[in-house]
Parts: C-alpha cells; structure tokens; sequence
C-alpha cells in the first residue's frame, strides 16, 4: 500500500503525449475543421474543392512553424491529420466520402472524437460570393450545395459554423456543374495562398476565441 502511496504522489517522469504538450494532465479542447471536396486527381485544383485546400493550408503553415512534416492518415470516411494550437486540439477532415455525402464523414468524426456541435466548423466553397470574398457564419441554409445539404440532413440541424470563400458565379445558366468543377484560372490560382492564409488565421480564431470573434475579424474585412 505504501508504495502505492508513493507512486501515486511521486513526480511522474513520463514526457506527454505531443498534443498535451503544455496541458499537464488536462486534455485539450478538441474541434473538427472539415473541408468539404471530392477526392481524386480528377478534382484536384477545383472550385469545388477549396475547403480541402483551405485544412491543408491551415496543417501546413502550423506544422511549418513547428518545423514538422504534415502527414494525412487514411481512415474511415476521410483523411485526417491533427495539429495543437495555444491549448486546442484541431482535427483536420478532408471526407473521402465524395461531396453529396459529406455528412456521413462529419457525423461519424464527431462521434469518434466526441465532438460538440458548437467545436464543429465546415469549409466551403461559394458561389454567392465574389472569387476570394469570404464570409464565417454560425449557421444558415445550404443555398443550394449539396455537401452543407447533406451534413444538415446526417446532423439533423443547419446550426453549425461555417467558413466560405467564395468562387464567384461566372457561368451561364445550366454550367454551374462545370462551373465549381474546373479549375480557377491562373489570376485567381495566384491569388489562393494569400487567401488561404487569412481562413487559416480565422480558423485559429474560431477555436481560440470564438465563432462571434472569427466573424467580427473576417466578415469586416
């Protein structure tokens, strides 16, 4: 027993885990950031697939600073990777359940991780927006995209955040397939890091501070 007692008070040597770094013995506050897009180098480069790009942005420049590799693990219903920020853990979602069926990746992440629906944020493409404008919001109707359409139906709820970046509407009637499905032209490609880099500070800000915070410093720029 007394060496029981011992164990229990003595200082445990034991390095943490690399996502409790900083923490002690408390976990980190968990979130799922989710960017919506379809797998396969046949959508590579997209409109359609810009909140893929928007996580990856996010991974890389927080392992950059960190001088450590970005890996993607291929598990159940998407690719993950995981990063830590000031205290938060961030789980990245890139679904590989195709766009339509988006929910069924954001559900069963949320489960797994035990996500609350307040610590959930889904990256989106927009076509209501002008190329490169972007809007956070805490909820809403899916106007029309078939990945917010399908995560609502699985959630059973519209009420969850999301971060727009908007790929314009310039396409005839009946092209808007087409449309989110090519690819930016080159002005707009050269445009992307600069953009991707302001989402990936309202993302930081969004798990650290905020959604009313997150949207206070996008939606006003």
């Amino acid at each position: 027993m007394f060496s029981f007692i011992r164990r229990l008070f003595a200082k445990d040597s034991t390095p943490l885990p690399a996502d409790r770094e900083g923490m002690g013995e408390s976990p980190m506050e968990k979130f799922l950031i989710v960017g919506l897009g379809n797998i396969g180098p046949d959508y590579e480069g997209t409109r359609h697939n810009i909140g893929f790009r928007m996580v990856e942005a996010l991974a890389a420049s927080v392992n950059e600073e960190k001088g450590k590799p970005t890996v993607w693990e291929d598990k159940r219903y998407g690719f993950i990777t995981r990063i830590s920020v000031k205290g938060r853990q961030l789980i990245l979602l890139k679904p590989s359940t195709f766009m339509n069926l988006s929910g069924n990746a954001v559900r069963y992440w949320m489960q797994q991780e035990k996500i609350e629906l307040s610590h959930l944020l889904i990256c989106v493409d927009d076509i209501a927006l002008p190329f490169g404008q972007l809007r956070m919001k805490p909820g809403g109707s899916d106007a029309g995209h078939n990945g917010l359409k399908h995560i609502a139906q699985i959630l059973g709820t519209q009420q969850y955040a999301r971060l727009r970046f908007g790929i314009g509407s310039d396409f005839y009637k009946g092209q808007q397939v087409d449309y989110v499905l090519g690819q930016f032209p080159p002005e707009e490609e050269a445009l992307i890091p600069e953009r991707t880099k302001v989402t990936s500070a309202a993302i930081k800000t969004f798990c650290l501070a905020g959604i009313q915070m997150a949207m206070n410093q996008m939606n006003r720029k």
